[in-house]
């Protein structure tokens, strides 16, 4: 059985890319317009289908992450989620004057879910369950 905190792991991961997918749905013709208003991407015919493979890749990595993670007790897939949580972060830009606007908001609660998601993976139960060891009820 799963512990606690692999369970609420899972919950606040899938939760923050169901928020992500309906940002990306909703900011949709707002990124093709940006690809195709950039003169180096247009000269490499990027349009819509690029941001249709992105935006695909990039909630399959993810879940592909959290499958290994919360289905398959991977360490290494954790670990990977950090790294490249971390990346992300530095990356990460908030724009001061639009911080009302939806997908600003959206970002930022993207962004906190998985954070908190990601530290539940610290906990001693989930650490205890991704090295391999038995958890009863949330007790290593």
């Amino acid at each position: 059985m799963r512990p606690p905190s692999i369970v609420w792991f899972e919950r606040l991961f899938l939760l923050s890319l169901l928020i992500a997918s309906i940002a990306m749905v909703t900011s949709f013709d707002t990124l093709v317009a940006q690809v195709e208003a950039d003169p180096a991407l247009a000269g490499l015919g990027w349009g819509r289908g690029a941001v249709i493979a992105i935006s695909a890749i990039s909630l399959l990595m993810p879940l592909v992450l959290w499958y290994f993670i919360a289905r398959r007790a991977s360490a290494f897939a954790k670990w990977l989620l950090v790294l490249l949580t971390v990346a992300g972060l530095l990356f990460l830009e908030i724009d001061i004057a639009r911080v009302t606007a939806a997908d600003t908001l959206m970002t930022l609660l993207v962004t906190l879910l998985q954070l908190v998601a990601i530290v539940l993976l610290f906990r001693a139960d989930a650490r205890a369950w991704l090295a391999g060891e038995d958890v009863v009820d949330g007790t290593p």
